[in-house]
């Protein structure tokens, strides 16, 4: 437990919740009105949504906060995070002065971008209040294996607004949250009841916390501050409770804007017997008494977070005005509202803050005051650096391919895990598998049979107890390396993304594993963007994918995810065909996810059976990693190639062979990964506008042996831009294969056919190509 605050700490953390307010409204001011503007565009920034959050994450900062916590900030109330460091001197003066400039400090708080030690990305909105949940998740996981101590434990904190609870992920989170039992879990509503557009919707607030309740959360409501609280004991009390309960949002946030006169005036007409309190009050006061919310009242906040000190989850409401302390206080147009000159320098001037003293940590603060504070800051136990990330955690195995002459990619995937979960070692030893409810049907029942399921309490095996024979052989227990999830691919990508930031948030990396059907990635892909901005490293293999899962139909037929590749940062793609090609991409893979410059993976699977191919040597595997090699070798100044990727190998080999007599020289290009291809060409070419040394890139190497006159024919199981693009390398002409319309169901050889996927089609197209 928390020992809790004496009365001189409270007036302290006033103090602080003030200079917050201040620094922030005023970081936000001076970059708007202040910072020369080279293009005249509003820099923006939001001073009401600061403001709102200023007496709780004084509280949380400089009181409630251990050093093992770890906090997922507001979008909107970034500057208060970095006026926090300000206050700590680990933020520099320089930084907030560059707010939303180049190199400076960002509009939300950023994991990679800022200086500051920044726990969770946030900005879109929801997805960092989710994401706690499954950092919890992860630390219990870590806890069960004993790779971090109980000592070194802490709460995962979400500071949200009240729309970000309109966020459909929320609730996903929720179900699974409560699926897995998640403790040690925070989460604290900014209820300004306001949102960008208007105020908030009175009728579905009152249901979160049954929602909340009912998932086993406890639910804290801070909606009355200490003031108010007194006055409801008075003469007309309780009149007075009765009318703010009853009061809509949108008439309180009025009422709030126009101050003590209005109040009056209100109450006087709508509860008489409130008299003899408006009597008590001039109109300043009375303003004071009105906006006196659980929120910002520092002894409700302290207290309230001192009595949550167990690990049960809980969720804070804590009632707020927008803007508060500020002119536009409670006016609806606030959110992206800045003040003018005017009234910053009304506000400097009531702080006591002398012009020239504004960035002055604590100007206008008396001495005794000013060290109370200081020392509480002082006292802070967040920490004040970023962690140093481990590198390099686990040597990574040579991985041999599965024998067999006739392989699927899924197969062969989900055959490598069995191996090395049956090998054992520090990789086998950390990598955690998860999937949104199609762990079997992606290969991943292998690992699971072998590791077990991950739960924090002991899962038996009914079926197996029972003697009933089953493929999966799945009991449950803290030693499990499997994480199942109900079917919500947005959760699988926030579970990916918490589980490959374990070494950044608790200092021991994890290797961690998703799958998913390929063509539902899209379903996740704000989690999956999120997960990346965040440089969180997992390995994720999306499968079946492609017209070549025929039976399945057009709406588990993939077509735009080598796309998503290309445009996603931090994501390499990687598309194998064949099972030496994944086994060496997994190798790449396992090493890539834990090295510095390194990144995500996605791998895109298949269900098609073909037959392996035999190598004379392994010449061919270093440039398999950069992208793409010859499987067929072109001749020098060769007309034309064939460009394919994935499961439609055979299909290529054939159209060769059928070729190669009429089209001396024909050469036949595999292509592993059209995003490490581009990326390298496209590096080439800016790497001459900023004066560095013009080396081809792996695609132009490639390419270079055709003649300048030659046709390709790409051709994928996706979309065919994913490769067309090749022929503004060189300048060679194209012919592009692929999939640009929504599939349907049948067999590979009449969708292949239909498609234009299929021997005849690839011909046809090289023979169009001379013809032109």
């Amino acid at each position: 437990m928390l020992k809790k605050t004496s009365a001189p700490d409270l007036d302290s953390l006033r103090l602080l919740d003030d200079r917050l307010r201040w620094l922030s409204s005023w970081t936000i001011h001076h970059a708007n009105h202040i910072r020369e503007s080279t293009d005249g565009l509003k820099v923006g920034g939001h001073q009401a949504s600061c403001a709102s959050m200023t007496a709780i994450m004084a509280a949380l900062y400089f009181h409630a906060l251990g050093p093992n916590d770890k906090v997922a900030v507001k979008p909107h109330a970034g500057p208060v995070l970095h006026a926090i460091h300000y206050l700590m001197g680990s933020q520099s003066r320089e930084q907030l002065e560059a707010f939303r400039g180049f190199g400076g400090m960002q509009s939300y708080p950023s994991r990679t971008k800022d200086r500051i030690p920044v726990d969770f990305s946030t900005g879109s909105v929801g997805l960092g209040v989710a994401v706690t949940a499954f950092a919890s998740l992860v630390q219990d996981y870590l806890l069960a294996h004993r790779l971090m101590k109980p000592e070194e434990a802490g709460r995962m904190v979400a500071l949200m607004g009240d729309a970000e609870l309109d966020e459909g992920n929320i609730y996903e989170c929720l179900i699974e949250a409560y699926k897995h039992d998640i403790r040690n879990c925070w989460w604290i509503v900014d209820y300004n009841r306001q949102s960008l557009d208007a105020t908030t919707a009175e009728r579905m607030f009152r249901r979160f916390d049954e929602i909340f309740a009912s998932f086993g959360w406890r639910v804290v409501t801070l909606k009355y501050g200490k003031l108010l609280e007194a006055a409801f004991k008075e003469k007309g009390g309780a009149a007075l409770e009765r009318w703010i309960d009853g009061c809509g949002n949108a008439d309180y946030a009025a009422l709030t804007y126009l101050g003590g006169a209005a109040w009056r005036e209100r109450l006087l007409k709508d509860v008489p017997e409130t008299k003899p309190i408006l009597d008590k009050h001039d109109d300043e006061s009375l303003h004071r008494l009105m906006t006196n919310l659980g929120g910002h009242d520092m002894e409700a906040l302290v207290a309230a977070f001192d009595e949550a000190q167990d690990d049960v989850p809980t969720l804070f409401i804590a009632y707020t005005i927008k803007g508060q302390g500020l002119p536009f206080a409670g006016h609806k147009d606030n959110h992206a509202g800045l003040m003018n000159p005017g009234q910053i320098a009304a506000l400097r001037e009531k702080m006591g803050i002398a012009e020239g003293e504004e960035w002055e940590p604590y100007a206008g603060l008396g001495g005794n005051s000013a060290e109370a504070a200081k020392s509480l800051v002082e006292g802070s136990r967040i920490a004040r650096a970023k962690r140093e990330r481990p590198w390099n955690v686990a040597e990574v195995p040579a991985i041999v391919p599965p024998a067999g002459e006739e392989q699927s990619t899924q197969a062969a995937f989900g055959r490598i895990l069995l191996d090395l979960a049956k090998a054992g070692g520090p990789l086998a030893d950390r990598i955690v598998t998860t999937s949104p409810d199609v762990t079997v049907s992606t290969n991943l029942g292998g690992f699971v049979n072998q590791r077990g399921l991950f739960r924090r309490r002991e899962l038996a095996d009914v079926f197996a107890a029972a003697k009933i024979p089953s493929a999966q052989k799945w009991g449950g227990s803290q030693a499990g390396q499997h994480i199942e999830l109900g079917i919500a691919e947005n959760n699988l990508f926030l579970m990916l993304a918490a589980l490959g930031l374990a070494g950044d948030l608790f200092g021991e990396r994890l290797f961690p594993i998703g799958t998913v059907y390929d063509p539902f990635i899209a379903r996740g892909l704000d989690a999956l963007n999120y997960a990346c901005y965040q440089d969180a490293r997992f390995m994720l293999a999306g499968t079946p994918s492609g017209v070549t899962l025929g039976p399945e139909g057009g709406a588990h037929q993939s077509i735009n995810p080598p796309l998503i590749a290309m445009g996603q940062p931090g994501l390499r793609h990687y598309e194998p065909a064949y099972a030496d090609e994944l086994a060496l991409m997994m190798e790449e893979g396992f090493r890539l996810v834990q090295r510095e410059e390194g990144e995500s993976v996605y791998l895109r699977l298949t269900t098609r059976t073909i037959r392996q191919i035999d190598r004379s040597d392994d010449s061919w595997k270093e440039d398999a990693i950069r992208g793409g090699y010859w499987l067929r070798e072109p001749a020098p100044g060769a007309e034309a190639a064939l460009v394919y990727m994935g499961a439609i190998a055979p299909e290529a080999l054939a159209a060769w062979e059928a070729l190669k007599d009429d089209m001396p020289g024909l050469g036949l290009l595999a292509v592993t990964s059209p995003d490490l291809l581009h990326r390298g060409w496209s590096a080439k070419r800016s790497g001459r506008w900023a004066g560095k040394a013009a080396e081809p890139s792996h695609v132009e190497t490639l390419l270079a042996p055709l003649s300048r006159d030659a046709g390709l024919v790409t051709l994928l199981d996706g979309a065919p831009a994913a490769l067309s693009w090749l022929g503004g390398v060189a300048g060679h002409k194209v012919s592009p294969l692929g999939l640009d319309r929504f599939g349907q169901t049948g067999n590979l050889a009449d969708l292949y056919r239909y498609y234009r996927l299929d021997v005849d089609a690839i011909v046809e197209a090289a023979a169009e190509l001379f013809l032109d």
